[in-house]
């Protein structure tokens, strides 16, 4: 294990996943784009597969990556885990947005486009601290970032708690009904997503303690 410390590692580990973040939060923009600017609706939510696609490639690499790869910047376990945490984060904004186009949502609720802001400034904010995965001498900045997101990421629980207390309110039919529920399904998988954001801070944040 000491050994293990002096001798060469895979540099291309720190570099995909600053790629994986960068497209993380390429994909929560494209997200805020749909839902604020709501028209060419199919064209937006396309791009927004796209990326989501693009992800799936990064995702690809690094797991062939880490099965040629004999030493390894930090634990293998870790790297799986904060790969899959990446992936699952786009996959829920990707999956938001292609429910509004399967759905065929006419106009999404506000707090959508909220939800989808906070997320947006969570995977900025990974964006910033993903290259600095190895750097042991800036713990207490990454730390810093960390906290950023969590507390966005109650920001989000707020607007959530929001939609579900008024979501019924004056639906008196059944098509409303399918509406609300539909609408409350979308919300909650971008509030899914900034979960995600926060679980992938937390994992960066421990691989930085545990290499300290």
């Amino acid at each position: 294990m000491v050994l293990s410390r002096f001798m060469p590692k895979n540099p291309q580990f720190s570099a995909k996943f600053a790629e994986a973040a960068r497209n993380a939060h390429a994909t929560a923009q494209a997200l805020v784009d749909l839902l604020e600017n709501y028209t060419d609706v199919e064209a937006k939510v396309q791009r927004v597969r796209d990326l989501e696609h693009e992800g799936d490639r990064i995702t690809g690499e690094i797991t062939n990556m880490l099965a040629s790869s004999f030493i390894v910047p930090f634990d293998r376990e870790d790297i799986i885990a904060l790969n899959n945490e990446l992936d699952d984060l786009v996959d829920d904004m990707e999956d938001a947005a292609r429910k509004l186009s399967l759905y065929g949502v006419e106009r999404p609720l506000p707090q959508m486009a909220q939800l989808a802001r906070v997320v947006e400034q969570q995977c900025a904010l990974l964006a910033q601290g993903m290259p600095l995965i190895e750097d042991t001498g800036r713990i207490q900045e990454l730390a810093a970032l960390a906290r950023q997101i969590r507390t966005l990421e109650d920001e989000g629980d707020t607007i959530s708690d929001e939609v579900q207390r008024t979501l019924y309110q004056g639906v008196t039919d059944v098509p409303g009904m399918i509406r609300a529920m539909r609408g409350g399904e979308i919300v909650n998988l971008i509030e899914d997503a900034s979960d995600q954001a926060q679980r992938v801070a937390k994992t960066v944040e421990s691989i930085l303690l545990k290499n300290a």
